[in-house]
């Protein structure tokens, strides 16, 4: 009976570290921590050397759950990724991933032999643990804080960190097999031939098991009928079991889990609300279970014995290592030097580093403390240092689009043995776009609204009201695009001017006519564009109704959009003559308010 209250109270005390790790999200909003960082930080305290005084050293268990957890992030990160946001990301990302794993871990290897003072091979398996990006650090806080990114810098970064783990899964591997095979004497007698081969062999399996898991998931997810609720932990499990069926076949498991979710993802898909939703919570637990799971295995007291060789490592990977990695790699894409900062700079260390550092330890290598430790200093440096700049950085370097990430509550209902659309609700807000002048797309229908408590037609309920929940049937590939009509838009909503301007201009007006009309300044390099196409430009061809921009004192508002074009767009003025003022109608007609 003993063990039974042992394992209850095991149990419960889990519960309550979970339910800690939830909780904290409102503390790292309120302060703008990283929220990856808090939970590290929670495990800590009930570790060893912290108030819970646990004792956990536990590689096996850790190495477990952070596959399982890598397999449910990377799955999410693959079902969220638009194949048509993918454009020029692709080459990119993919020498990011190879090229850059290998010079990063090359360039990391050679200082952690002379700061350790350990053999160069070593050095190596040490730059190959550090090597990658963490896609639970990038996928969370790039699209954190309400910063919005050019669609290219964005899937690079989220490509890069997701398809990167292969490369230093393997350096890892064929380093501690080799050192233990030879005692960390000799030469590393692998060629680079073979070495490349037997990557592209892992990286191969990898994909055909992507490609084939993803289409085979899609097929069983559409034609089996099952029990409410059950097809997103179906989803779950087949990414679960892809990634362990490409393990065990030698291949690269993260890349077969990230694939298949693309293509679940790109695809009509059955219950795909229900199967987004629920995945999106299974992700967040993941990412709470595997850095607690991480916090607990560090022990402070160790830890501070490497504290600053560690620092050493980790300060010459932000700031030497992986700029000059990425400014190699992405030299022939024309990215600009901001971007390439930028990228630089939110190549953020994770899980995946400490992950790969207990192979070490389940191998036998010598310096596996060593390891583990400095892992460690470098995931919280950067997560601290990097995961707490990245926003002010973005909007430093002028990359940030001037549109805020506006929160949006969304309701999605699945339609039993209906792919070709689905039905989703919105509160109505007095601060959403669709209540101050835009038009809801005439490819969304629709379907009821909830009025007081009422429910009506939409003949009955007329136009939409404020406090009304409008419901919808929208392809579900366009449903974000209502996003943006009922997201509240607070910033553009002043005491004197409406929210799209007092009048509306087709998006094929030159600037040069606008502004000249009402006496603006304009840089000559825009003056020559239309309305839509400075949209394009500043919004890498993906603008949404309510994105706005300066122009010598007032502001631009997309109010229409139609395949990714401004077709019609709103000036709010911030002061105007009386002759403006009274000549402005004039103007507004001419142009077809």
């Amino acid at each position: 009976m003993e063990s039974i209250s042992d394992i209850n109270a095991l149990l419960l005390f889990g519960a309550v570290l979970v339910m800690l790790g939830i909780l904290s999200s409102l503390i790292a909003t309120r302060f703008g921590a990283p929220l990856l960082l808090v939970f590290v930080g929670l495990g800590m305290l009930a570790g060893e050397d912290g108030p819970g005084g646990i004792v956990f050293n536990d590689y096996e268990l850790t190495y477990m759950v952070g596959s399982l957890a890598l397999a449910v992030i990377l799955f999410d990160g693959g079902l969220r990724t638009h194949l048509n946001t993918l454009r020029g990301a692709v080459a990119p990302s993919t020498v990011l991933a190879t090229l850059g794993v290998v010079l990063t871990a090359g360039m990391m290897g050679a200082v952690a032999h002379y700061v350790f003072a350990i053999p160069l091979i070593y050095g190596f398996l040490l730059g190959a643990i550090v090597a990658s990006t963490d896609p639970a650090a990038v996928f969370f806080l790039i699209h954190s804080g309400g910063l919005s990114l050019k669609q290219r810098i964005v899937s690079t970064l989220e490509m890069e960190s997701a398809t990167n783990d292969p490369v230093a899964v393997f350096m890892t591997m064929v380093i501690a097999e080799y050192l233990i095979a030879t005692g960390g004497t000799g030469t590393f007698d692998m060629s680079p031939i073979a070495l490349l081969g037997t990557l592209a062999y892992h990286a191969s399996i990898g994909a055909v098991a992507g490609i084939i898991g993803g289409f085979g998931a899609s097929w069983l997810l559409n034609r089996v009928s099952l029990p409410g609720g059950l097809h997103p932990l179906m989803a779950i499990a087949i990414a679960v079991a892809i990634y362990a069926a490409t393990s065990v076949a030698d291949g690269s498991g993260f890349l077969a889990v990230y694939l298949a979710g693309m293509i679940l993802g790109n695809r009509p898909l059955r219950a795909q609300a229900s199967i987004v939703t629920v995945n999106d919570a299974a992700t967040w637990l993941a990412q709470i279970v595997m850095f607690l799971v991480l916090g607990l295995l560090v022990t402070p007291s160790t830890l501070l014995n490497y504290a600053l060789p560690a620092v050493t490592i980790a300060v010459f990977l932000l700031l030497v290592a992986r700029p000059l990695a990425v400014w190699l790699c992405l030299s022939p894409f024309k990215f600009n030097w901001r971007e390439k900062v930028f990228i630089s700079w939110a190549g953020l260390r994770g899980a995946v580093s400490i992950f790969l550092a207990a192979i070490p330890t389940l191998s036998g290598v010598d310096h596996a403390e060593l390891y583990f430790n400095t892992a460690f200093v470098v995931v919280l440096i950067s997560l601290l240092i990097q995961g707490w700049t990245l926003t002010p950085v973005a909007r430093l370097l002028k990359l940030a689009l001037p549109r805020t990430t506006a929160p949006v509550q969304r309701v999605e209902l699945d339609l039993p043995g209906q792919l070709a659309l689905e039905m989703v609700g919105y509160p109505v807000r007095g601060e959403s776009a669709v209540m101050n002048g835009a038009a809801v797309p005439v490819w969304a229908r629709p379907a009821f609204v909830i009025r007081n408590q009422n429910i009506l037609t939409p003949a009955q309920a007329g136009a939409l009201k404020t406090g009304d929940y409008g419901y919808f049937l929208a392809p579900p590939d366009r449903v974000h695009r209502l996003d943006q009509l009922f997201a509240s838009h607070a910033e553009l909503l002043t005491s004197d001017e409406p929210f799209f301007g007092e009048f509306a201009f087709p998006g094929d007006v030159k600037l040069q006519d606008l502004v000249t009309f009402y006496g603006l300044p304009i840089e000559a390099d825009i003056a020559g564009m239309t309305i839509a196409e400075l949209f394009a430009a500043r919004f890498d061809g993906k603008p949404d109704v309510g994105d706005h921009l300066p122009i010598g004192g007032a502001e631009v508002v997309a109010r229409e959009v139609d395949e990714d074009k401004v077709t019609r767009a709103g000036l709010q003025l911030d002061a105007l003559s009386t002759v403006a003022v009274q000549s402005k109608s004039i103007f507004g007609r001419l142009f077809g308010r």
